[in-house]
């Protein structure tokens, strides 16, 4: 699929931030742009705020679209702050008031079955976010490539070790995500589809929450348990809880990181990796991910259903999707990616602290 993100000002990017965490509330779409939804209610939920990405460019990105494509839309927005029975609570309360569309980025992927089940009853149409929610059929799944994300992360990090000369002689540890969002089980195995057999696994985790804190727990005991000088690597799956292992690495005496994954492309996570405490992360398109999900809000409230390119199984059914490309990048591919595409600007990224850096990496 055709990547590219256009430039994004912080504000609009932070625009509804102040409305709430957890609260559903409604916005109000952009008056320009065309289309009629006749007043129809497109509601999304989000399942936490410790991400950044959520707040920050998931949420804005998917009002600004519903804004210019249907102006008489209504948009309920719901975050659950990682809280399954809030989030049922938040999608009932949408139902009742009348909901016409539900797209839904599920807490516990495995348990809103029935959520989706009483959306169905009253014949309004689901459109799984990000996560792939199992036990039941609903219209559409839009996220990334999951399995080839877990890949893409495997292989950088087995490359690392390979040019360090590292990779037989330690330990790597493996920090998955939440163990209730089918996206994590995606990651592992892609990741393991690379590593088995080619690198020694010192210890495993899956994290609940995504929590960096818990990762820096997670790490912290597998250094006691590996050895501080045995781990050549760290496989995480995603920013936040890179931060917290390296966290437990730098109270546990690192002097210099090992190479360690993330994905997300944080702020804070492109600057560790100009500072070298952080290898590499997932670049994901989240702009064309929310720009599709609230393309097929708007046609599914106007009674219409585009054509899908790809099917995702959940176990239950075939469930028509939208699957994203994700892209790899390590220091010398930031300028070309993350820069170029406007998801931040170098003024962001370039602290006074990372000048020399960002020279380097070719960063303007």
């Amino acid at each position: 699929m055709r990547r590219g993100m256009l430039a994004v000002s912080v504000a609009a990017l932070l625009f509804g931030a102040a409305c709430g965490n957890g609260s559903t509330t409604e916005a109000k779409p952009s008056e320009s742009g065309a289309g009629d939804g006749g007043g129809k209610t497109i509601a999304l939920f989000l399942p936490e705020s410790k991400t950044t990405r959520y707040e920050a460019f998931d949420r804005p990105l998917f009002e600004a679209k519903v804004g210019q494509l249907c102006p008489d839309c209504k948009l309920l927005y719901s975050n659950a702050d990682q809280d399954a029975a809030k989030q049922q609570q938040q999608v009932e309360a949408a139902l009742t008031q009348g909901a016409d569309v539900l797209v839904l980025d599920a807490v516990d992927a495995a348990a809103v079955a029935p959520l989706v089940n009483k959306a169905k009853q009253k014949k309004v149409p689901v459109i799984a976010y990000d996560r792939l929610i199992s036990g039941i059929g609903y219209e559409y799944y839009v996220s990334f490539n999951n399995v080839r994300v877990g890949e893409m992360q495997g292989q950088a990090l087995l490359d690392a070790l390979n040019a360090d000369g590292t990779a037989s002689k330690g330990e790597i540890v493996m920090i998955h995500g939440s163990p209730t969002d089918p996206s994590s089980a995606d990651y592992k195995k892609g990741a393991h589809n690379v590593l088995d057999g080619k690198v020694k696994i010192g210890r495993e985790f899956d994290t609940p929450d995504w929590s960096p804190d818990k990762a820096q727990q997670e790490m912290e005991q597998a250094i006691t348990a590996i050895g501080r000088d045995n781990i050549v690597g760290v496989l995480s799956a995603n920013d936040g809880m890179a931060s917290g292992a390296i966290a437990a690495m730098k109270r546990a005496g690192y002097k210099t990181m090992p190479p360690i994954t993330g994905q997300d492309s944080e702020l804070a996570a492109v600057q560790r990796i100009l500072s070298g405490e952080q290898y590499m992360t997932i670049y994901l398109d989240i702009r064309a991910e929310a720009e599709k999900s609230a393309e097929l809000a708007v046609a599914l409230a106007k009674g219409e259903k585009p054509a899908a390119p790809d099917k995702a199984n959940n176990g239950t059914a075939d469930i028509p999707a939208f699957l994203l490309d994700p892209i790899a990048v390590t220091a010398d591919k930031i300028a070309g990616t993350i820069i170029k595409d406007g998801f931040y600007k170098a003024s962001d990224v370039c602290t006074p602290e990372l000048k020399d850096a960002c020279a380097k990496a070719g960063i303007q």
